[in-house]
C-alpha cells in the first residue's frame, strides 16, 4: 500500500520521508530530517513550535535542521512566516522555563544527574554553559541562545541561581528570537537551497564569541578605569 506525500511540504518542492520510489520512505530523507519534514506536515505552524520546544529541552535536536526548512516552506507561500518566527519563538521560550523551573526547583547539580541518563546528552555540556553563565552572568542569557548547546543549557544555572524571571524571560525571548529570525529568514532567501543555512552557522557563532569578548574587554577596561580614577582620587584628598 502506498503513503500518501505530505502535502505542504510535497507541494513546496521539498523531498519527504515518505515520497521514495514504490511510496516507501526515502533513505535519504530519514533520520532526524524525516522526522522534522513530518512533524511539519502534521501540524504546520504549531509543529515548528513543538520541534523547537523539544530542541531547546533535549539539545541533541538542532534548530539548524528545523528552521531553515520552516523558512523554506513559509517563502513558498505554505505556511505564515510571521507565524512560523512567533511560535518558534513561543516553543524555544516555553522549553526554557521548563529547564529554568528545573534548576530552580530541583538545583542544577541534581538536574545535571538526571540528564546525564539520557542517551546523546553530555554532562560536560551542562558544566560548560553553567561556567558561561558565572562568568558573564546575566547578558550570558541572551548571548547563549546564540550559541550551540549552551543555548539550551544556560536556562538550568539561571534557574538554580535564582535570576530574575522577567529579566530571564526578556532575554531568552530577545536571544531566542534573534537566533529563530536567523535561521528563518535565511531559509526563505535561500529558497530550495535552504540546507545551505546550517553552513553559515559556523560564521554567527564565531561572530557571536567576538562579540561576547569585546563586551567582556569593555567591562574590564572600564572597571579598570574606574578603579584607577578611585585611587587618583583618594591619593589627592
Amino acid at each position: 500500500m502506498t503513503t500518501a506525500v505530505p502535502s505542504t511540504v510535497a507541494h513546496a518542492g521539498v523531498p519527504t520521508a515518505s515520497s521514495g520510489s514504490g511510496g516507501g520512505p526515502d533513505p535519504d530523507i530519514g533520520g532526524l530530517t524525516g522526522l522534522v519534514l513530518q512533524v511539519i506536515d502534521s501540524m504546520g505552524e504549531w509543529g515548528v513550535a513543538l520541534m523547537l520546544f523539544i530542541e531547546t529541552v533535549f539539545p541533541p535536536i538542532p534548530s539548524e535542521v528545523i528552521l531553515p526548512l520552516a523558512g523554506f516552506l513559509g517563502g513558498a507561500g505554505r505556511m505564515d512566516l510571521t507565524l512560523v518566527l512567533v511560535l518558534a519563538t513561543a516553543g524555544s521560550y516555553v522549553g526554557a522555563l521548563v529547564l529554568y523551573w528545573l534548576g530552580a526547583v530541583i538545583g542544577f547539580d541534581r538536574t545535571v544527574r538526571w540528564f546525564g541518563k539520557l542517551p546523546l546528552v553530555d554532562e560536560d555540556d551542562f558544566r560548560k554553559a553553567a561556567s558561561w553563565f558565572h562568568r558573564h552572568g546575566k547578558s550570558a542569557v541572551f548571548f547563549g541562545r546564540l550559541v550551540p548547546v549552551v543555548r539550551s543549557l544556560i536556562s538550568l544555572p539561571a534557574g538554580a541561581d535564582r535570576m530574575h524571571l522577567g529579566t530571564f524571560s526578556l532575554f531568552t525571548v530577545l536571544g531566542s528570537g534573534l537566533w529563530n529570525s536567523i535561521l528563518v529568514l535565511g531559509g526563505a532567501a535561500l529558497g530550495t537551497q535552504y540546507e545551505r543555512v546550517e553552513a553559515y552557522t559556523e560564521w554567527i557563532d564565531r561572530a557571536v564569541y567576538l562579540a561576547v569578548v569585546v563586551i567582556v574587554v569593555a567591562f574590564v577596561v572600564r572597571r579598570v578605569r574606574r578603579g584607577r580614577a578611585a585611587a587618583r582620587s583618594t591619593a589627592s584628598e
